[in-house]
């Protein structure tokens, strides 16, 4: 009779555990100035470059506008415009390699921090960018449902016909009044899911996607109070910064980006090791 050797297959009965989640920590308003400050000095270490990122945010919100323009969707100009931060997270990518790089102090150029970019196309990010544009495109369709059932005698030919329609009319006050709540709700989706899961990805490659995400819904439901505020500073932000043509995005955007990093590293316990 022959015997096994031991340890040369594993036994049937072990079931695989269950990885843990990250800790998370209480944080209150002065983790988000602390981050703010860390994150202006981010942006202060290496202007041109973060400057970058918020150009390219900003030129793409642009082309994206004279798109719709150009296809003659007038009436997807403003929700397009009121919807494209919610974006943002995924484009700061580069933003929260930077902010990880100044903590270390290590140093990096241009080739160091876009081959980590272009690595996450393999990792789990690229699956939350998936999410983000999928609430992304939720956003626009229910836009062109309530325009479709409560605008659809309207004209929108030009610009002002839609702005007309929308802001001096009874039925432009309902779509309004929907649209804000329905969009409202998808941003507070989108903020809870991915507040801290954005950077969790780029910053530990023993996270998937989900944990991810379900880090970051821990983190918006133990701090809520703490998260709401940050939530309403990077929306009146970011809102303020699209009316001069999307270029106050070039200082806002990284400087928000910075931040998150920061507050991220606040609200997650670090991994060991």
């Amino acid at each position: 009779m022959t015997s096994k050797t031991a340890g040369s297959t594993p036994p049937d009965n072990v079931t695989p555990q269950p990885r843990a989640l990250p800790k998370v920590n209480k944080i209150t308003a002065r983790d988000i100035t602390a981050s703010l400050k860390a994150g202006v000095s981010d942006f202060l270490a290496r202007p041109v470059m973060s400057g970058f990122f918020g150009l390219f945010y900003a030129m793409f919100g642009i082309l994206f506008v004279w798109t719709l323009i150009w296809l003659d969707m007038i009436w997807m100009t403003i929700p397009a415009v009121v919807a494209f931060p919610l974006v943002a997270p995924f484009a700061a990518a580069g933003l929260y390699e930077m902010s990880r790089r100044l903590q270390k102090a290590e140093s990096f150029g241009w080739s160091e921090i876009l081959t980590v970019m272009a690595r996450q196309r393999k990792r789990e990010m690229g699956w939350m960018a998936f999410v983000t544009l999928f609430v992304f495109w939720v956003w626009m369709y229910q836009v062109r449902l309530w325009l479709a059932i409560i605008l659809q005698d309207a004209s929108f030919s030009d610009l002002d016909g839609f702005l007309t329609a929308v802001l001096f009319t009874p039925q432009g006050w309902t779509f309004l009044a929907i649209g804000t709540v329905a969009g409202a709700f998808l941003s507070a989706v989108l903020f809870t899911v991915t507040v801290v899961a954005m950077p969790m990805l780029l910053d530990r490659e023993d996270i998937d996607f989900v944990s991810a995400m379900l880090t970051s819904i821990r983190v918006v439901t133990e701090n809520p109070v703490v998260m709401l505020t940050w939530a309403a500073i990077i929306s009146v932000t970011m809102l303020v910064s699209l009316v001069p043509a999307f270029l106050g995005l070039i200082v806002t955007l990284p400087i928000l980006g910075h931040t998150t990093w920061h507050l991220y590293q606040r609200a997650v316990t670090p991994a060991e090791g």
